[in-house]
C-alpha cells in the first residue's frame, strides 16, 4: 500500500456519476480539494451497503470540513445511478472496472473466496491532497463504523 506522505500518480481516467450525471474525468479533476476515497467491493452487497450509507449520513460533515467523498468500485455506472437513487447518496461514485485507483495506490490484494484465490482492490480508505499526496490512509475498513473511522482521521489531520 503506498505510504503516507507518497505522491500517487493521478494521470487515469475514471467514470464517475454524481447524482443523475455521468461522465469520464481525469483522477486529478476530483482532487479540487482534499479528497476522501473509499473502495468498496460491489453495489447491492450487505457489507459495502453500509460503508456507503455509513459515508452518505456524514456526508455533510466531510463536506463542511472541506473534503470530497468519492467512493470507487468496478460497477458499471448504469448500476451506481440506481444505487445511487436507492440508497440517497449525495457523493460521487466511480467506476473502476480496470482497477487503476488501486494500481496507483498500490492496494491491489491477493484474496480467497469459495477456496479460489484472485487478486482485486483491497477494501481501503485513502485522505487525497489536492496534488495527490496521500495525507492518510485505512488499510482495512470497518464498514459498520466507516464514517467514524474516516471522520476521527480527518480530525488528527488537523
Amino acid at each position: 500500500m503506498i505510504a503516507t506522505g507518497a505522491k500517487m500518480n493521478t494521470d487515469f481516467t475514471l467514470k464517475v456519476v454524481t447524482g443523475e450525471e455521468e461522465k469520464e474525468v481525469g483522477f486529478s479533476d476530483l482532487l479540487d480539494r482534499p479528497t476522501i476515497v473509499s473502495v468498496y467491493m460491489k453495489n447491492n452487497t450487505p457489507s459495502c451497503d453500509r460503508q456507503n450509507t455509513s459515508l452518505a449520513e456524514a456526508a455533510s460533515w466531510f463536506d463542511e470540513a472541506g473534503y470530497n467523498v468519492v467512493t470507487i468500485s468496478k460497477d458499471t455506472c448504469g448500476s451506481h445511478k440506481r444505487y445511487i437513487k436507492k440508497n440517497n447518496i449525495g457523493f460521487t461514485i466511480a467506476s473502476d472496472p480496470d482497477y487503476k485507483f488501486s494500481e496507483a495506490t498500490d492496494s491491489i490484494v491477493e484474496k480467497s473466496m469459495y477456496g479460489k484465490t484472485y487478486t482485486g482492490p483491497s477494501r481501503s480508505a485513502f485522505v487525497i491532497d489536492t496534488d495527490g499526496t496521500i495525507l492518510a490512509a485505512i488499510e482495512k475498513i470497518d464498514t459498520k463504523a466507516h464514517a467514524e473511522e474516516l471522520k476521527t482521521l480527518v480530525d488528527g489531520l488537523k
